[in-house]
């Protein structure tokens, strides 16, 4: 593969970080303090809900590898990088090898459930806690485990693909037997590691030892697996009637014997629905994000460094507008002192909070103590409830 234009942003480990309050250190500290943070009233003038922003962490729970951390890919695997957009879009090979590794890897995404971590964000939401949540996640398990709690899926989502010419868009499932119909050595390959239970180990190690390794979004790689064997279809759409591209010239779109892009073709290509390195994230997805910050008095950030640009300028929006920041993070977090300047020492966890606990352990608990306390204290009855008070109906009107 050829050297990449871009470098992957941030692919060492970050400083370990400072725990704030100092009382977050133990698990109890920690419980009690993001309660204080989630319960305590917004500075003034800011609106009385959080917004959560999540990462790649949340779902190592679930059973999904993740970028940075302790097991992370770049961790594990020196020599991984996705692919580039500039990439997949213009080199058929590439593509080849991009679905053949997502075919492989979509089993485990598919068989994907939300973990526990996910399902306190919902119960957070229903008690009126949190309002909406931004992910840099394309799992859709946040959607999933919280419907009623709207979601911003920052980088896109994996339940889709999406025609690079006509922009329609796809179910990932109905692509996947596709797959399979084209390239039938590939589902006997596909067969024989789910039956090894090679896909639904956990240990990375273990993986490695039948043949597999796991990277993060549904990426699997098989050493030595014959990529340029790999078929995938054209978008429907653009077969049927060829799009026109941006040169005013008429689109091609041709087909193989059995209904495989193949070249000449210049049109029709089907992507992931996600945001691949070096794409820009569309514009209202952006505003979203923005409104979304705009719309709560503070942040909680759960499960991820922060290492890509789109998901640091979120987290600073938040702070130069005077917000609370919380941060739940297994690892450092790039620039992370910045979210805790001025900080009171003496305050327990209202002005901010930084602790090193699995999400899917620390939030059910904070869920519990919250419950515990809920009927006879009123700070959670009188905090605005999701999608009231505070604007978030703007947020869910401009995610429909």
């Amino acid at each position: 593969m050829s050297k990449p234009l871009m470098r992957i942003p941030y692919t060492e480990v970050f400083p370990p970080p400072h725990i704030i309050p100092s009382s977050a250190k133990t698990f109890d500290g920690a419980v009690d303090a993001l309660k204080e943070f989630l319960t305590h009233p917004s500075p003034r003038g800011l609106p009385a809900s959080t917004v959560l922003l999540s990462g790649a962490g949340l779902s190592v729970a679930s059973g999904l590898a993740d970028y940075r951390g302790v097991n992370g890919t770049y961790r594990v695997n020196k020599t991984y990088r996705p692919i580039w957009y500039h990439e997949f879009v213009t080199r058929h090979e590439h593509r080849k090898r991009y679905w053949a590794r997502s075919f492989l890897g979509w089993t485990t995404l598919q068989k994907g459930h939300p973990n526990a971590g996910h399902l306190a964000i919902r119960d957070l939401g229903k008690l009126g806690l949190v309002s909406s949540v931004i992910t840099q996640n394309v799992d859709s398990f946040h959607p999933r485990a919280h419907p009623d709690v709207p979601t911003l899926e920052l980088h896109g989502y994996l339940r889709s693909t999406v025609c690079t010419s006509c922009r329609h868009e796809f179910p990932r499932d109905v692509f996947q037997d596709e797959l399979a119909r084209l390239n039938p050595e590939w589902a006997a390959l596909l067969a024989r590691a789910v039956a090894s239970g090679a896909l639904e180990s956990e240990n990375p190690d273990e993986r490695r030892a039948k043949g597999i390794r796991t990277n993060p979004d549904g990426d699997v790689d098989v050493p030595n697996a014959p990529y340029t064997t790999f078929r995938y279809p054209p978008c429907p759409r653009c077969l049927a009637e060829p799009p026109v591209l941006a040169d005013g010239t008429r689109g091609v779109v041709e087909v193989d014997a059995e209904g495989a892009w193949k070249p000449p073709s210049n049109a029709g290509i089907l992507k992931p629905s996600v945001v691949m390195f070096g794409e820009s994230i569309a514009d209202h997805v952006k505003r979203s994000a923005e409104a979304a910050i705009d719309d709560a008095g503070k942040l909680l950030i759960a499960a991820t460094s922060l290492a890509t640009y789109s998901a640091w300028r979120i987290a600073k929006r938040a702070k130069d507008r005077g917000m609370p920041v919380a941060i739940l993070n297994i690892g450092g977090v790039r620039g992370e002192d910045v979210f805790f300047a001025g900080l009171d020492p003496l305050q327990k966890g209202s002005q901010g909070v930084r602790a090193e606990m699995p999400t899917e352990k620390l939030l059910p608990a904070v869920v519990e103590e919250l419950r515990r306390g809920s009927s006879n204290d009123s700070t959670i009855r009188d905090i605005a409830t999701p999608l009231e008070r505070d604007g978030s109906a703007m947020f869910k009107d401009l995610l429909s």
